[in-house]
């Protein structure tokens, strides 16, 4: 089932201005707008979020607006430039999915069908998203529906500036929206007010031949372009300098066996090319258009630059059964949409160095399968309080350089969260002699410790004088644990003086 993210800026040709002024541009709560002419009048084009709180509005003189915020900080509007700046946002997006367009004038499409899991799933993404567009400066809300015309309509006049629509929601979604959702001309949306209509809901009670009659197809293809029932094409932008093949068909395919034939040559060209201009693949989209001018798409990621053909190719077979071709597909596009640098390795002999294997390939498919971020390798960080001294980095990253603490046995299992327990023990630097865990008790046989582990002050103030003790215990079954008493056992400010087991060992 196809999924369709609609992103809406809709403070965008005001973000896109304090982006470019910088450092000159005014102060975020300091109300900004843009200014045009319509016919004889200057009018407000565009405001910006604190414009919006003063009561401003597009389409007001700039002179009532100069009236209502003194001060008011004011800029000449750029509709081209708007338009210029957005095509280069929508380039940008991407890196979420293989079929992206500009929705003029102030938001994004994306096709994501089969991509989202590659980010985490739908919830992810979306966040991912609005949160890099927020560090940027550039204010969004987005949602995510079975249709363009549906998504569009959440992302403007949903309640949340995230709206996951549920797959299959049908016409449920959109009828207590206003009659705007519906991508309708102001004129007729103000004539369906006066003739008692509100929301969507009350459009879809109704027949569709008298609208028709009054005020043309329009009602009816917006109706069914947010119910999904009419296809709306998606104009998708190309990076410029991108590296891409196609392939066009005199008669339209759509068997699986050929889809995967025509693949295997594209992959090989694209393969050839590359290797000219001396670059891997670390993102591909395979993008089959159909007679319906409709656009299926494929993506597979690669932990490393790649430009093994037979590799390339079984990576997006796997994925051939996510294509729905419809009548036929008349045109193949494979473009590698990241690439990066990549020089023959020449072939050392076993005899003189000892090989290392290569797993990328493996970490390929399980990334393509699972997702990107589903798939990942510990590594040490510099730090010596625990739940902190571990973290995530890429499978195939390089090596950061920082090494696990020796001077201390850790532990093999950590618990995400230290659990409580009962003990019995002499303050201030001796071991438990018995504690009890999830209703257990268990008597130390055998201790170690104490090891002090200081808070990093320059995380937070409370960390400034907090310390740990830990201990590691053996009880009489012969299970090893790793408890520690929160604080030194004397002075209060130090820490609660509770204990709790962090680890167990192996």
């Amino acid at each position: 089932m196809a999924r369709v993210v609609s992103l809406f800026l809709p403070t965008w040709p005001t973000d896109r201005v304090r982006r470019k002024t910088g450092d000159a541009a005014p102060p975020a709560e300091a109300p900004l707008v843009l200014i045009g002419r319509d016919k004889y009048r200057r009018v407000v084009l565009a405001a910006d979020a604190a414009a919006f709180a003063a009561g401003l509005r597009p389409g007001m003189p700039v002179t009532k607006a100069q009236v209502l915020v003194p001060g008011l900080a004011i800029q000449d509007a750029d509709p081209q430039a708007d338009a210029e700046a957005l095509e280069r946002l929508a380039v940008w997006m991407l890196r979420f999915a293989p079929i992206v367009a500009p929705d003029l004038p102030d938001g994004i499409v994306i096709d994501t069908t089969g991509a989202d899991h590659l980010h985490g799933g739908e919830t992810a993404m979306l966040e991912g998203m609005v949160g890099r567009l927020a560090m940027s400066g550039i204010v969004a809300r987005v949602a995510i529906a079975d249709s363009w015309g549906a998504a569009h309509a959440l992302a403007r006049y949903g309640r949340q500036p995230i709206v996951i629509a549920p797959a299959g929601h049908g016409q449920s979604i959109v009828e207590p929206l206003a009659l705007e959702a519906l991508r309708l001309a102001p004129s007729t949306a103000t004539e369906l007010r006066r003739l008692g209509f509100q929301r969507v809901g009350d459009l879809l009670k109704q027949p569709r031949a008298p609208l028709a009659m009054r005020f043309g197809p329009e009602i009816g293809r917006r109706i069914d372009q947010a119910l999904g029932n009419v296809a709306e094409p998606i104009d998708q932008v190309r990076s410029p300098g991108i590296v891409e093949v196609r392939r066009a068909f005199a008669e339209p395919i759509g068997a699986a066996e050929t889809i995967a034939r025509y693949t295997g040559k594209l992959v090989a060209q694209l393969c050839d090319l590359m290797e000219r201009r001396g670059l891997g693949a670390r993102r591909l989209d395979l993008i089959c258009q159909r007679v319906d001018s409709q656009a299926q798409a494929i993506r597979i990621g690669m932990a490393k630059p790649v430009r093994d053909a037979k590799r390339l190719t079984r990576l997006l077979c796997n994925k051939i059964e996510t294509i729905t071709p419809g009548f036929g597909i008349e045109m193949m596009i494979l473009a590698a949409t990241s690439a990066e640098p990549l020089e023959r390795s020449q072939v050392v002999s076993s005899l003189v160095e000892e090989s290392v294997p290569d797993v990328s390939d493996l970490v390929d498919t399980l990334m393509n399968r699972v997702g990107e971020r589903a798939v990942y390798r510990l590594a040490p960080v510099a730090s010596d309080v625990p739940e902190r001294s571990v973290g995530k980095i890429a499978a195939m990253a390089a090596d950061t350089g920082a090494g696990w603490p020796g001077h201390w046995p850790r532990p093999s299992r950590l618990l995400a969260q230290p659990d409580p327990v009962e003990t019995v023990a002499l303050l201030p630097d001796h071991p438990p002699v018995s504690f009890t865990w999830r209703g257990i008790r268990r008597r130390v046989k055998r201790a170690d410790g104490p090891e002090r582990v200081f808070g990093e002050w320059w995380k937070r103030d409370a960390e400034l004088v907090a310390v740990r003790d830990y201990f590691r215990v053996e009880d009489e079954a012969g299970e090893r644990y790793w408890l520690y008493r929160a604080g030194d056992g004397e002075d209060a400010a130090t820490g609660s003086h509770r204990w709790f087991l962090h680890g167990v060992f192996g």
